[in-house]
């Protein structure tokens, strides 16, 4: 079983972990220094006790409002995978239909004799005015 030293507080100590387990201890001794330093820089030197409990109770606390935080963001979660699993359990509504009206053959007819009349007459007078 490795033996690591970590630092605390600007107090070195000495720990076992299990084999490969290092860089975990490292990480949560940085957490738990980070803690102590800003107490000692906040209340100045206390006892080591002292200091570790303190250091302690404040990442617990962080870390209460954190395990809140992740229940409240789970349960968001949940309520929207059901709401989700209600829209595709949802009867499909019908297709609405649109109706696009056709113009009768004979309106189109009709129209285009009165467009080229109109062409006719627009030249008659273009010519006369010229």
């Amino acid at each position: 079983m490795p033996e690591v030293k970590i630092d605390i507080g600007g107090r070195q100590f000495e720990v076992a972990c299990q084999e490969g387990e290092e860089h975990y201890l490292h990480a949560a001794a940085k957490l738990l220094d980070t803690e102590a330093t800003t107490l000692t820089s906040q209340i100045g030197r206390v006892p080591e006790a002292r200091m570790l409990l303190m250091a302690g109770l404040m990442l617990a606390d962080k870390t209460a409002g954190l395990e809140e935080d992740l229940r409240a963001a789970q349960e968001k979660l949940n309520a929207q995978a059901r709401e989700l699993e209600s829209a595709r359990n949802a009867p499909r509504a019908a297709p609405e239909r649109i109706e696009v009206p056709v113009v009768p053959r004979e309106v189109t007819d009709r129209m285009a004799e009165l467009a080229a009349r109109a062409e006719a007459l627009a030249q008659q007078v273009e010519e006369k005015a010229g």
